[in-house]
């Protein structure tokens, strides 16, 4: 029997957490550094197998590293993992993302021990949700972590963080309710909970028991809830904007990458028949997200809320790849939910330091930090360019990905249309960025942020291992797509692409 890495990879985190929760007497220095090698260490082993993944032709539409035994026999639910080409890079995103917030919440001071109990909770459960090859275990790692982040907000947020966090969690319960009902209609229908044995073709009964098009839009309620999808998304700007800084970071980074990474595994992959039949509907309101999601950012005067907005639009970039149905197109998609979660987690890591050390977040209160704070400002600025898809950024080759994916794709109506309208979504993504760097980094500076402290060591080291992520996959994608493509490869292959 081989070594559970993943069971490791996924555990570890709970473990740190149950340690922190558990063990009486702990300094909040001692916790930080608990919860620092708990994170660590699953990223090590995320990164292990990475270099381990095999990249081969051989390998595509095979999970590896999987593991399997009985959970509910009665209704044959296993413990089932795996991971494949489409999965992996986002376990690694979590894991990376997990070991840097904890560095990132290295200054908080309230409830340090529940503080990163929950933090090491909710990467749990979105590993998880990663991993998981069994429709019911993936949809209880999927409810996890709600609990989590209602009180990662509510207890350490700002502003409105009550309010926020029911939200939230009102809005994941809507989706959530209407995907469980989506995966116990497969189940009536087919008897399994198994994805692989779904995704190939344990749907040959469904037809004559119910009509596939509601389990499909069953299932994708959820998805589209997380991502978000207009009209669902309301419940983005307020998380952001009330939660504490690595919550967001989280949030931005991994989180909503769970809807995207659904849709794909379960929609596309489980159902392509009817994702063919709706993919100019998903479409449309890809288009809706990308242009709608960059309009209102250009409105924002909070610089959390601005970022907020701005990954609705970039989240539309993700659905447009998706439903175009192509393999270049669903591989940008890919690389976009992995850009997207490095480069977004950069801003709002850096916004984070702006107000902490100035104790202001709207826009137009700030100005000309660049003399103040130097090293803040151009990591800032490098974040920019990687969210406008300047060249050798990964937003870059994530966003022509799915620009050249999509209009090259023949398995929709109207597919270039949509596309060449999401293209406006680059645009405002230029004005809005700019303009956010101009009001915040740039003109006269304000005196009384004269002597406000530059970022500190351990900032400007977390900071760097951001900027070199972002740069690694912008000049060297292939280390993402090689893998990528393995996993991508067999779902594309449904819709002939």
């Amino acid at each position: 029997m081989e070594f559970s890495y993943l069971s490791l990879i996924i555990f570890l985190p709970l473990a740190g957490a149950l340690v922190i929760a558990l063990t009486p007497g702990l300094s909040a220095r001692l916790v930080r550094y608990i919860a620092a090698i708990f994170t660590l260490v699953p990223l090590v082993v995320s990164l292990v197998l990475f270099a381990l993944f095999d990249r081969s032709s051989d390998a595509a539409g095979v999970m590896q590293f999987e593991e399997i035994m009985s959970w509910i026999p009665a209704i044959d639910a296993n413990y089932h993992l795996g991971v494949d080409g489409l999965s992996l890079p986002l376990v690694l995103l979590t894991t990376l993302i997990g070991f840097l917030v904890v560095l990132i919440s290295w200054k908080v001071g309230l409830r340090v021990r529940q503080y990163f109990a929950w933090l090491l909770l909710l990467e749990t459960s979105i590993l998880g949700v990663f991993c998981s090859l069994d429709l019911l275990l993936f949809f209880f790692f999927w409810e996890v972590e709600i609990i989590p982040m209602y009180f990662l907000i509510v207890i350490w947020g700002s502003g409105r963080k009550e309010y926020s966090a029911i939200k939230y969690v009102v809005y994941t319960l809507f989706g959530s309710a209407l995907m469980l009902a989506g995966i116990l209609s497969l189940y009536f229908a087919t008897g399994s909970f198994n994805m692989i044995e779904l995704s190939q073709g344990g749907l040959a009964m469904i037809q004559s028991i119910l009509p596939i098009a509601p389990i499909f839009f069953l299932l994708l309620a959820g998805f589209a809830v997380k991502l978000p999808v207009f009209p669902f998304h309301t419940w983005l700007p307020d998380a952001h904007t009330d939660a504490p800084t690595a919550v967001s970071v989280v949030l931005a980074g991994t989180l909503i990458k769970m809807g995207g990474y659904g849709m794909i595994r379960i929609c596309l992959g489980i159902l392509p028949e009817v994702a063919r039949d709706f993919a100019p509907l998903l479409l449309a309101l890809a288009v809706v997200n990308v242009v709608y999601g960059a309009a209102v950012t250009l409105k924002q005067t909070d610089i959390k809320r601005l970022i907020a907005y701005s990954s609705i639009s970039h989240m539309g970039f993700v659905l447009l790849g998706v439903f175009a149905l192509g393999e270049l197109s669903i591989t940008g998609a890919g690389l976009q939910m992995f850009s997207h979660g490095i480069i977004t987690g950069l801003l709002f890591a850096v916004a984070g330091i702006v107000m902490h050390n100035t104790g202001e977040r709207t826009i137009g209160k700030l100005g000309g930090l660049a003399k103040q704070m130097p090293v803040v400002a151009a990591i800032f600025i490098i974040g920019s360019l990687g969210a406008m898809a300047v060249p050798s950024t990964s937003g870059f080759v994530a966003e022509v990905s799915v620009f050249l994916g999509a209009f090259s794709s023949d398995a929709v109506w109207g597919v270039r249309i949509f596309t060449a309208i999401c293209l406006i979504g680059v645009i405002l993504a230029a004005a809005y960025v700019l303009w956010l760097v101009q009001r915040v980094f740039f003109g006269p500076a304000r005196g009384k942020f004269d002597g406000v402290a530059d970022a500190s060591k351990l900032e400007k080291a977390y900071c760097a291992v951001f900027v070199a992520v972002i740069f690694l996959v912008g000049i060297y994608p292939a280390i993402l797509t090689d893998v990528l493509k393995t996993g991508i490869a067999p779902i594309a292959n449904l819709f002939g692409g």
